[in-house]
């Protein structure tokens, strides 16, 4: 006969302190604690990103101004030169100019830094590499490229001719008598960034469910190791509801002058572009945490990192070398040599 013996349960005490049962009140403690972590995190994000934008907006002005000798309603002139090459027809702007802009900046942008990473040249820019440079099948490539092309000019077209009726139901404005304000547009960025990290944190998550990631989002992880060009190498579900509906309801909810539009599709797409460049250049926006994502699928669901906070889809990140070097690079010394991988987290070599 043989005899089972069971082994007597390790007392709470004696286990490590993550394996040790939460009391409720330890559980409601940290959400407080992840949700004031969040806003604070909102704040900071939202804050510099209008400050900078802000910045450029009136340095680009001003050296406009002074290049072109153009009046101090430069902004207004430049607009309505616009509006009259699309003929004063709110259908081209909305519908072709909706396309042209943003698909130009994404491969005008976006293409740059695909190229960097696909010939490995310039070679000096080689060293702001996030993971370990990798050859490029040209087959993967090209698979790529015809995907997204199929992306914009076919979904993307027929969502702007689908919603195109929405938008003039809206009252979006497309004339060319008064832009928006200055200040106005901060606050519409404002809307359109929270917008965007709710709808796609949410719709991001959604596509990571088993049920739907094999048959959806398999396809943008091809690229454990994106490039630019891959922000929208995407199943055309995937493309319509996780990439356009975020960008595009902010903008649909507030009612925006189409020029306030295209200027926040610039935004986003740069900023998409750089998320998935796999390098951490010097005084651009961190791609650690989209990068990190594609490596391990499993943390870093959003744009701003809010959610992810709130919900704790960042604790992995959070305790790797990534997350330290999750910042602005504002030197030339690359964040991967003085926070190497190999030192303890939060030790931090000074640069020569």
């Amino acid at each position: 006969m043989l005899q089972m013996s069971l082994q007597e349960p390790v007392p709470d005490q004696q286990l490590p302190e993550w394996a040790r049962p939460k009391s409720p009140k330890d559980v409601a403690s940290q959400r407080k604690l992840d949700l004031v972590d969040a806003l604070k995190k909102t704040g900071f994000v939202l804050g510099t990103a209008l400050l900078i934008f802000a910045s450029a907006r009136n340095s680009i002005t001003w050296h406009f101004e002074n290049f072109w000798g153009a009046s101090k309603n430069f902004w207004q002139d430049l607009w309505s030169d616009v509006y009259f090459l699309f003929g004063k027809n709110d259908f081209l702007l909305n519908v072709v100019g909706s396309l042209v802009v943003p698909n130009f900046v994404f491969w005008s942008f976006g293409g740059i830094l695909s190229y960097m990473a696909v010939t490995g040249r310039p070679a000096f820019l080689m060293k702001y590499r996030i993971q370990d440079e990798k050859p490029i099948e040209w087959s993967k490539l090209t698979k790529a490229i015809k995907v997204c092309l199929f992306n914009q000019f076919v979904v993307g077209f027929l969502l702007t001719i689908v919603g195109h009726p929405i938008v003039k139901w809206r009252g979006c404005s497309f004339t060319a008598e008064e832009l928006p304000t200055f200040q106005w547009v901060l606050l519409e960025i404002s809307v359109f960034i929270l917008v965007e990290e709710i709808g796609f944190y949410y719709s991001h998550r959604l596509a990571h469910h088993p049920r739907l990631y094999k048959h959806i989002h398999k396809i943008h992880h091809e690229w454990t190791a994106p490039i630019s060009i891959i922000a929208i190498y995407a199943h055309p579900i995937e493309h319509l509801v996780s990439n356009l509906f975020p960008i595009v309801l902010g903008p649909l909810i507030m009612g925006s002058h189409i020029a306030t539009t295209w200027l926040w599709f610039t935004l986003a797409i740069m900023s998409t572009n750089i998320s998935h460049c796999g390098f951490h250049l010097p005084f651009l926006p961190s791609p650690e945490a989209h990068d990190f994502h594609h490596l391990k699928f499993t943390n870093n669901f959003g744009v701003l990192g809010v959610l992810d906070r709130l919900h704790g889809t960042d604790d992995m990140f959070r305790k790797s070398k990534c997350y330290d070097r999750h910042i602005m690079l504002l030197g030339l010394t690359p964040l991967k040599q003085s926070i190497p991988d190999n030192e303890k987290k939060g030790e931090y070599k000074k640069n020569d």
